[in-house]
Formats: C-alpha cells, structure tokens, sequence
C-alpha cells in the first residue's frame, strides 16, 4: 500500500507508533536523533505519549495528528517525538509526573513540551481540533507555546529548571519519616489501615470511592488476608463484594472471560472496554484467594473463564503474553462486545427470553442502545424469583454463552497490541502459578512453566544476566526496568512453590543481586526505577506508590522478606523492613494507595509460616498444601532421599519417613511434624495471634 506520508516511526514493532507512522506529522521515536536535531536547530520538542488501547489517544490522533494543517504547524515549529508509555514507562512516568504539577491532573494521551535539553516546561492531555471542554484547540497550544518560546525563552528556561527541581524534591521521601514511631509496624496500625481502606469502601456497589471505579486488587488481597489473621466479618464482606460485583459486572466480559481495565460507573456495568494483560493477572490473583479461602464455585468459574481468554487471545505460540486488546472495533468503542436484543433472540430461539433477563438483555439497551451483559442477581436467587431450576438454568446461560462466543468470533476483533512485556508477562507467570495454587489444574503450571522457558530464552540478554523490557518480532527492546526485575523475581519464588524445583530460586536470588548492584538507592534502602547505566532521563526516580500495577519497590521489599527467609539472608530482612519503616504513616493513612505496601505491613505482623515437605509423597502433600488458604508462607518440598537438601535453610535437619512429614515454622520456633494439609491448617490457625 502506498502511503501520501512516512515519518522515522516505520522501523518501530510498537504497534502505537506503528499507527502513526504515517501521520503527516514528522514524528521521531525518543532517540539521540531526536533529541540531537532539537539541540542543532534550538527548537522545543513535543513529547505525545500514549499506548495502542487508548480510546482519546486514537481520537486526538484522528482529529489532529492526521490534520495536515495542524501537521504542517507541529513540523515547522517543534521536534516531534512519539512515545509508547507501555515500551518507555519511565519516561511516562517522569513526565506524567511534571503535567501533574503544572495541571493537577494527568492521563493520555500526554503531551508535554520540552527545552532542547529534555527539560518539561508545558503540558497536558488531551486537546481538542477547536475549543471545548473547557480547552484550547490543539492549533492554540501548538502557536502559543512556539510563540513564548520565541518571544520568552528565558522565562521557559527558568521555569523549565524549576519544574525539574521539584521533580527531584518530589523524588525524596525522607519527609515521611518525621515523627515516626518505633513501633510503627503493630497490630494497631494494621487495624488504622484496614480503617481507612473502610472509609472509601462503597459498601453497597463494592470496590473503593466513586466513579470510574478501578478493580483495586491490592485493597482486595488485603481484606482478605486481614480477615484470615483476625477474623474480621466487614473485611470478608466487603473483599467478596467487590469482587462479586466485578464479576457480576458489565467490566468482567460474561461471553469470552477476562476484565476490562475499569468501569465508567459505580456498578461496574459500563467497562472502558480495553483489556490488559496486567488487569487480568492480578484480578486472578485476587480470585485465586478467595476461592482458595471459601471454595465457592463463582470464583473457580471466572478463573477458568478468564484462563480460557487469555490463552485464546492473549498468547504467542512460544509462550508470552500479549500486551493489551483497544477498546475499539470499526473505530467504536465496545462495538465487538456488546448486543442487539434481536441478534441474541436470533442466535439463541426459544432459550433467549430467560437468558435476555438474567443478563439484562432489551429492546432498548442498557448503554447507548446496545447491551452490556451484567448480572443484577446471583444465579439462586434468580431461579428461585422465576421459579426455574437452577441447574436447568445454568445448562441454558451455558449453551447460550457459548452461542454467542462463537458468534463474536466471527466479527471484526479490537486491536491486538502483540508487544511482549516482561513484567506484564511476569505478573500473569505469577497469576498462574496461583490459579495453579488454587485449582489444581495442571494445564496453567504447565503454562507458567512455558512463558518462564519463553521469558529466559527471549527477553534475556545471551551474555549477561541482563533482561529486556519489551520484545516483538524476535527483536529485543529497551533493558528492563526495576518492576521487570521485581515483577520476575516473584514470579520465580511463586514458580518454585509451585514445582519444588530449586533452580527457579537460584535464578531468582542471581537476579536480585543484579537489581542490588545496578538500581539500589542506599540512604533509603529503595531502588531506582532505572539502571545506573540507563543516561536519557532527566532524574532516575524512585517510585513507591501502587496503581495499576504494584510498585516496583513494595514488590523488591516482599521477594528480599521471602527471599532473606529460604536462603537464611538477615540483611535482606532488614533492608525489606526499613523499606516498610521508611514510608512511615503513609502505608497507614493512604492504604489505596500502597495496597501492595499495606499486604507486606500486616505480613511482618502477622509472622510468615515456614513450610517444609519432605518425604517420597511429597508432590501430593504439596497440592494437598497448595490448595489451602495460607497467604502468608514459604514453602519447599523435596523427597525423602534428596542429597542438596542442606543448601537449603528450611529442609536442613528434615527428615522424610514412610509418611511423608510436613513441618510448620513461626518466629523462630518450630512444630512437631504433622501428616496432612488439615492437620497443617490447624496448626496455622491455632498460631493466629491477631
């Protein structure tokens, strides 16, 4: 296909830039030529940062970027750089973190001007071809800022310095150490978190605050694990609640599995319809728990479901994980998921009536004349009102479901971004060695088994222990970034607990000593996002806070506790203590927003249980272990006869037997054997001291 215009992001495998490699904008990828041409011709660049399942980044692109007089504007005035926040986070995150300051606000797309020397001076999101929303145009922007710098350079300058000044002050965290306790780490301050996570639970809907409701998976791991050590009923109710709600929900995609990235309302029914891969890994995470802790069939349902989605669309045939699927089909939102009554009376004949009202299904629609499937009511309570059988009733919204899988299948799919993270793909690693945990189904070991080979054997550098952020097409992206390197390590622990192979823990220790040497920061005890070797970032920024996905550093600080415990490392303990300490009150009084932080708190709390198999049966005993609700263990097994077992701090001095002994460790002290998972869980529970 000719194309009228080719810009320098032909070569790119991002599939986001891929999208505007033939925009009339003169976009560069983030580079040395980039930033080399600003600096020779003394022009301000214009960094527009966003990834391929963004709704408003493909509209913007469409209103604007394809614009040739808005083009012709950008190309004359502006060095023009496109950046795939998913291949480049720690650019996206510095300056996100610069529009935040200036506006209050941030999203994507991003666009935030630059000197030639990389400093932000200027920002925002999205901007509209003419004014609206309460914005300048596009057009307005682009000639305001070229004039000022013109006519104003200085004042840019200036400005531009202390933009990045408060950066690196916003990068310091020794402000929250002031007027710390001792004790900070105590059951009275586990009990002050799960208070504050109790003010902005929405007690009716689930989830936490208002709309756009974000699935929160760190606050849900917390409640449960908080109710498990002390009994607490409201902690329970309100963890199953969100996540009932969620897989009720129009955000949890009822035909073909997995969950959308949020929900435009209070009762989940209105998804912004993108999927991404990091979603679904951690909500399987969450689900894994709560069917481990209550055995309720919902929850194992919606795990094999959503592993059904994610090994039907979301996987490469050599074992990684895909990035993410748009939003839009056709160039609408939701238009691959969502249903007319007729066509679903069509697919389905006589079974569409009870299924359409189970589901929600009108005339009219549920959301902008279409329909979203959702559940108002549980299947029981719903057979019951309509006085059906409920086992006949599942047989039908089961025929029905699969009737219009096969239907969607043959409509036009949403965009695939088929880029392969390693950290992504880790957390998913992670989420199936826990469905795994959780299930007993041996298919998603086997696949965490495959994506780890797939990870080693692609995303690692062939003569160093270094590994690569980003891969595609066999090409190797950006050297990765800390969350890779700490997402990796405990899918390695997880993978371990799931197998017994020890080698998965060497690698996982060989790999935190890399991350010790190349990213720590050692007045805090954090790590740096980037590698002391990386040199195209303004500031190398330490971040703590939980979003979407887990902090690089609260996930370090959970592998080093585990790790100091199976390799018998104190100064790891330490570090991840003072780690903890050194966020002071914040983990306390902002708990939504260091969820993965607030699971650690309560861990050190708590106490870990120290689990040690050992004996010829030991694989049974350790599914028999595995399927039991224990979220605060580590685990080895090993057979009877075993010669390296002494390298190893947990099985040294264990002895195996005709019956295969399990051995139960807290806080220094040990128990007697026991012989079986029930037995082990009464120990564990008896041990509860909360």
């Amino acid at each position: 296909m000719a194309y009228k215009y080719t810009n320098h992001l032909g070569n790119e495998t991002s599939p986001y830039l891929q999208q505007h490699a033939h925009n009339p904008v003169n976009w560069y990828p983030w580079g040395e030529e980039a930033l080399n041409k600003a600096k020779e011709e003394n022009k301000p660049i214009l960094v527009s940062i966003g990834y391929s399942a963004c709704h408003w980044c493909h509209v913007m692109e469409r209103e604007s970027f394809e614009d040739e007089a808005t083009a012709e504007i950008m190309n004359r005035h502006f060095i023009n750089i496109k950046i795939d926040r998913e291949e480049r986070p720690d650019l996206d995150n510095i300056y996100m973190d610069a529009v935040q300051a200036m506006t209050g606000s941030g999203g994507w797309p991003l666009n935030v001007f630059l000197t030639p020397g990389g400093k932000p001076f200027f920002g925002g999101t999205y901007f509209p071809p003419q004014r609206a929303y309460n914005r300048p145009s596009w057009k307005e922007v682009l000639t305001g800022i070229s004039k000022s710098y013109e006519e104003k350079k200085h004042e840019i300058d200036s400005q531009a310095e202390n933009l990045t000044a408060h950066l690196e002050q916003s990068n310091d965290f020794s402000k929250l150490l002031k007027g710390d306790a001792d004790d900070l780490v105590s059951v009275a301050n586990a009990t002050g978190i799960f208070d504050s996570l109790m003010k902005s639970a929405d007690k009716e809907w689930g989830g936490f605050g208002r709309a756009p409701k974000f699935p929160q998976s760190f606050s849900i791991l917390f409640l449960l694990r908080y109710y498990h050590n002390t009994d607490n009923e409201t902690a329970l109710q309100q963890a199953l609640l969100s996540i009932d709600k969620m897989i009720q929900g129009g955000i949890y995609d009822h035909v073909g599995g997995g969950f959308a990235r949020y929900s435009t309302d209070t009762e989940w029914l209105v998804p912004h319809f993108e999927k991404m891969l990091y979603d679904n890994a951690l909500l399987l995470t969450v689900l894994a728990e709560a069917y481990q802790l209550t055995k309720q069939e919902k929850y194992r349902h919606a795990i094999e479901q959503t592993m059904d989605f994610i090994q039907r669309e979301m996987l490469h045939s050599d074992g990684g994980f895909y990035a993410a699927l748009d939003a839009d089909s056709e160039g609408v939102e939701g238009k691959f998921y969502v249903w007319a009554k007729k066509e679903v009376d069509h697919l389905l004949g006589e079974d569409s009536q009870i299924f359409c009202e189970y589901y929600d299904i009108t005339e009219n629609g549920n959301w902008e004349h279409q329909n979203i499937l959702w559940v108002k009511k549980p299947l029981d309570e719903f057979a019951q009102e309509k006085n059906v059988d409920a086992t006949a009733l599942k047989e039908i919204l089961e025929r029905g479901i699969k009737r219009l899988l096969d239907a969607r299948e043959l409509r036009v799919r949403p965009g695939l971004d088929d880029k392969i993270i390693l950290g992504w793909n880790a957390l998913m690693n992670t989420a199936c060695s826990k469905v795994y945990a959780a299930t007993g189904k041996i298919q998603y070991r086997e696949l965490a088994e495959k994506n780890m080979a797939f990870l080693f054997r692609k995303m690692k550098d062939e003569n160093s222990e270094q590994f690569y952020h980003n891969w595609k097409n066999d090409k190797k992206g950006h050297p990765a970034f800390l969350d890779d390197y700490a997402f990796l390590i405990q899918s390695l622990v997880q993978l371990h607990e799931i197998t017994a192979d020890t080698g998965w823990l060497i690698k996982a220790r060989d790999l935190y000593n890399l991350v010790a040497s190349e990213f720590s920061e050692p007045e805090e005890a954090f790590f740096y996002y980037t590698s002391a070797k990386q040199q195209d970032v303004i500031i190398r920024k330490k971040d703590v806070y939980d979003s979407a996905t887990p902090s690089g550093n609260a996930v370090m600080a959970h592998n080093l506790w585990h790790l100091s415990i199976l390799f018998d490392q104190n100064a790891w303990k330490e570090r991840s203590r003072q780690m903890v300490n050194n966020l002071g009150s914040a983990i306390i009084k902002y708990p939504v927003s260091f969820g993965n932080w607030a699971c650690l708190f309560f861990e050190l709390i708590a106490g870990t249980n120290e689990i040690a198999i050992k004996g010829d049966d030991y694989e049974n005993i350790l599914n028999e272990v595995l399927s039991e609700y224990i979220p605060y263990k580590v685990c080895m097994a090993s057979s009877r006869d075993e010669k390296e077992d002494n390298d190893w701090p947990l099985l040294t001095g264990k002895h195996g037997a005709d019956k295969t002994p399990i051995y139960l460790c807290r806080n220094y002290t040990c128990q007697a054997p026991v012989f079986s998972a029930r037995e082990l869980m009464s120990l564990i529970n008896r041990a509860k001291n909360l």
